[in-house]
């Protein structure tokens, strides 16, 4: 008999930089074959699976902020550039035979636009959703778009994949005395202002009691547990 599985749709927040893979900068395709490989190891197990990726491995706001250039037209590029990654990703799911279907915020001509209604529609028929184009609007991270597409989508959990294994209290990377949580609430997010996820994505969670489990990405397989509900990362609810 096949195991239950803990979350049966999914909204799974990639990080642009994860495309990198080793390269630095744009998009390292073996990095991509290498997460489309996983995605579908985790499809196959029964569950409907919505990404979201970032853009930052192109453009992020913050690291051009002393550019001079303008905020608004600054987050359009970043925007621009998660097309770009989520395009990649489609064409990466293909190779392997698996259907995939970009939905943009942007209106791009060669993307298709998002809707909802088409959303819920592909997830149905057993197709990957991969949502582009962050929330359309600038001032708004990919953490507070995972949020409203989880929600719009009808996910059961959103999970955010990072390179460290759990929420912390501060950067494990730079402190070894750093303090990790394996529950919190998000209250407890809130008010201690951690920076693993956007603080208005754990809000509009929150309101709406959508469980957030942030895990590593980079050990093979930890998407599929996170789905059969082993006790890995940190759950925040």
């Amino acid at each position: 008999m096949a195991r239950k599985l803990a979350y049966k749709r999914i909204l799974l927040k990639l990080s642009g930089e994860v495309l990198e893979g080793g390269k630095g900068f744009g998009i390292d395709f073996d990095m991509v074959d290498k997460l489309c490989k996983e995605v579908i190891e985790v499809k196959k197990l029964g569950a409907e699976i919505v990404i979201v990726v970032g853009g930052g491995n192109f453009w992020r706001f913050r690291d051009f902020k002393d550019s001079g250039l303008d905020r608004v037209k600054s987050d359009y590029m970043g925007m621009m550039a998660t097309v770009m990654n989520a395009v990649a990703l489609a064409d990466g799911f293909k190779k392997f035979k698996t259907d995939a279907r970009v939905l943009s915020a942007l209106d791009i001509p060669a993307v298709e636009k998002y809707n909802r209604d088409k959303g819920l529609e592909y997830l149905s028929e057993g197709k990957i959703v991969i949502c582009a184009g962050g929330t359309g609007n600038p001032y708004f991270t990919t953490d507070t778009a995972s949020s409203l597409r989880a929600l719009e989508l009808k996910c059961e959990a959103f999970l955010k994949a990072t390179k460290v294994d759990y929420v912390y209290d501060k950067d494990p990377m730079k402190h070894k005395d750093a303090k990790a949580f394996k529950k919190m609430s998000y209250l407890e997010v809130l008010k201690r202002g951690l920076e693993v996820i956007d603080l208005s994505a754990i809000a509009l969670c929150r309101d709406n009691k959508l469980p957030v489990v942030v895990f590593n990405l980079t050990k093979k397989g930890n998407i599929a547990r996170v789905v059969k509900g082993d006790k890995i990362g940190s759950v925040i609810s």
